[in-house]
């Protein structure tokens, strides 16, 4: 159990401890993840760089994936669930588009830029405040792996026992330290669950990234 995201971060930081990155990305999902990733920013001296990627929800059910959207415009779609709901690529584009959208808008406002960050021939990490599903997760490793890291890491405080099982099969590591069979809900696991407010996501990169600058 986590007292609230920054306690996650600490504990991450002790179990990154002994990793020797050269040049690392430390990617962060926001909104919770930027607040775990800050202890971790702060101890390997980098800024913290955003992944912002958005979920496309099924049309009767808006928690089931049927797909998600990358930070650069382009989808990751569940072939199986779009047959199956018979949806049509008019619709799909639409969807994409709207996601697409919040992404740029959410890019802008977190790092007054658009511009994503370079991974190529990095080791990188990918931090959130816990995994539920996996779905997101997993579309953006794959997405990721397209941009030729030198390494691919997740780091969370917490994931289901299955899911971090079948992870960390598609990632060189998984960094966990709670993982339970009897999964019900990221916020279980955390006394403080509160949601993250987007102005502290703004404060928490700027200052990562003036720390990291010698700003």
């Amino acid at each position: 159990m986590y007292n609230n995201r920054t306690h996650a971060g600490e504990i991450l930081c002790q179990l990154l401890a002994n990793y020797n990155f050269k040049n690392p990305c430390l990617l962060a999902v926001p909104r919770g993840g930027v607040v775990v990733a800050a202890p971790v920013a702060k101890a390997l001296h980098v800024p913290i760089d955003v992944l912002v990627t958005r979920k496309i929800g099924h049309p009767r059910n808006a928690e089931v994936a049927i797909g998600a959207v990358m930070p650069d415009g382009s989808a990751i779609l569940d072939d199986d669930m779009v047959f199956r709901l018979k949806l049509s690529e008019k619709e799909l584009a639409y969807w994409i588009e709207a996601e697409s959208k919040e992404i740029q808008r959410r890019l802008s406002a977190y790092t007054n830029s658009l511009e994503l960050p370079h991974v190529k021939g990095r080791p990188t990490v990918i931090i959130d405040d816990g995994i539920a599903t996996g779905y997101t997760i997993r579309a953006a490793i794959h997405w990721l792996r397209s941009q030729a890291p030198s390494y691919l890491a997740v780091a969370v405080p917490v994931a289901p026992l299955d899911v971090a099982e079948s992870l960390s099969s598609e990632i060189d590591d998984l960094i966990c330290p709670l993982q339970p069979a009897d999964f019900i809900a990221v916020g279980m696991y955390y006394q403080q669950f509160e949601q993250t407010a987007e102005s502290e996501v703004i404060k928490i990169l700027r200052d990562s990234h003036n720390k990291a600058f010698g700003y």
